[in-house]
């Protein structure tokens, strides 16, 4: 045996000279196995997906990435994809007036009254939703006809954060606290619901920009122009058959309200709003608008539902906003026929959707609370809505339109905007020349 043959023989032996290396014909036979059995299961599956696709069970057709036929499973498997993201809901008015805000008298383990706990939002895949600080329209005669009278709007305002605030933070399993789109994706991913506050009408500000700014540090992340009445900032639409207008849409103390919403990222929320307040606010806004619980006006037509003109005048002005239906009976459809068709008709004329729990009396057929969100879901994919329509809709339509608000926050402060001082023009508290007019 020569030198190189005993080299290329020892590495296939080892010290005892036990062969390690099998025939090189006996691997080769190995791999035409194996090969041959992989090409099977793959021709197999292939068939399978082109010809008997419709024949499989929901959950087998998912994972091959066909429709399921149930859209009550395929409305679960799209939310629990991407969860339903709320834009108004009441929880803190219910707090007020059932438990005067006593947050240890309060078990949102348990069953509450109304229409929202814990179990019912997992039930309904809530990935996050804005609490509603909302407190009510001042007596009109208290607050005087130039809306200038002390009637603790701001203080009850406050006292409705701290409640939202003592709720998110009594259920850190279940709550988180968002300030923003980046909060509310790390929520969702940690399987909490993300938790934001939104104030329902301007009426709270006690006619002050300086106090958005501070609801703001507080965590506030939206406020509505309105609400049912009137302010120094804008015109409401009042309540059915509508309400005289007092400014004709935004004032000019509302202008700077909106500069001011946009250089801090608070989102402009337009629900309550006269027709004329929503449109010169679309037109004036930098950022994104929402209409946080509005349904469609063509629809059923109530003073509060969002009309055709308007609602083109997003697509007309090249703006973008998001429009989130409202549950509530008499908003829906004409009494006794609010269901979750009628609800579902909203949102195919409105091409969006969100809604609004736990501020309403009565409910529609089929959503009867926040456990009922997949039913709507599912009516929306039974009528041809694609999962990724469905999926836009339930939340990403609204984190598009909050994430460009917080784009042009920053733009405006990296471009060296300052923070808005105007006054109500009608205060008489300060005096406008500074020091000489003491």
């Amino acid at each position: 045996m020569s030198e190189e043959t005993a080299l290329l023989s020892s590495r296939d032996h080892d010290e005892y000279g036990t062969r390690t290396k099998p025939d090189a014909p006996f691997n080769t036979r190995v791999r035409s196995i194996v090969w041959g059995v992989l090409t099977l299961l793959t021709t197999a599956v292939l068939v399978v997906m082109l010809f008997f696709l419709d024949d499989l069970p929901d959950s087998l057709k998912s994972w091959a990435g066909g429709e399921p036929s149930d859209p009550m499973f395929a409305a679960l498997s799209i939310l629990d994809k991407s969860p339903i993201i709320d834009g108004h809901i009441d929880l803190p008015i219910l707090a007020r007036y059932r438990y005067a805000n006593n947050v240890s008298s309060i078990d949102l383990n348990s069953g509450m009254p109304a229409q929202v706990d814990i179990e019912r939002l997992r039930k309904g895949k809530v990935g996050g939703f804005f609490w509603s600080v909302y407190v009510s329209c001042a007596d009109p005669d208290a607050e005087g006809e130039e809306f200038l009278n002390a009637t603790w709007r701001v203080r009850d305002t406050l006292e409705q954060i701290d409640v939202s605030k003592l709720l998110i933070e009594k259920y850190p399993d279940t709550f988180q606290l968002a300030l923003g789109t980046t909060d509310i994706k790390s929520a969702i991913s940690h399987g909490k619901i993300a938790s934001l506050l939104g104030v329902e009408g301007a009426h709270q500000l006690g006619n002050s920009i300086a106090v958005l700014r501070q609801y703001y540090a507080l965590g506030v992340r939206y406020v509505t122009l309105t609400h049912s009445c009137h302010n120094a900032f804008a015109d409401s639409c009042g309540i059915a058959p509508g309400k005289e207008p007092l400014h004709n849409g935004l004032t000019p103390l509302g202008l700077s309200l909106i500069d001011e919403m946009n250089r801090l990222g608070v989102l402009v929320d337009l629900s309550h709003t006269s027709d004329a307040t929503a449109i010169q606010a679309l037109k004036y806004s930098k950022a994104p608008v929402i209409w946080s619980h509005s349904s469609a006006r063509t629809v059923h037509d109530v003073p509060r539902n969002v009309p055709d003109e308007v609602l083109k005048q997003i697509t007309d002005l090249g703006k973008d906003a998001v429009v989130m239906v409202n549950f509530a009976p008499y908003f829906v459809a004409p009494d006794g026929l609010a269901n979750v068709s009628a609800v579902a008709n909203h949102v195919e004329h409105i091409g969006k959707i969100y809604c609004d729990f736990d501020g309403i009396g009565e409910v529609p057929t089929g959503l009867e609370d926040v456990s009922k969100y997949p039913a709507l879901i599912a009516e929306l994919y039974s009528r041809g809505w694609t999962k990724y329509e469905l999926a836009g809709l339930t939340g990403g339509n609204l984190l598009r339109v909050f994430e460009g608000a917080e784009k042009v926050s920053k733009n405006l402060k990296a471009a060296g905007a300052q923070p808005v001082y105007d006054l109500y023009d009608k205060r008489t508290d300060i005096p406008r020349g500074g020091w000489n007019e003491l």
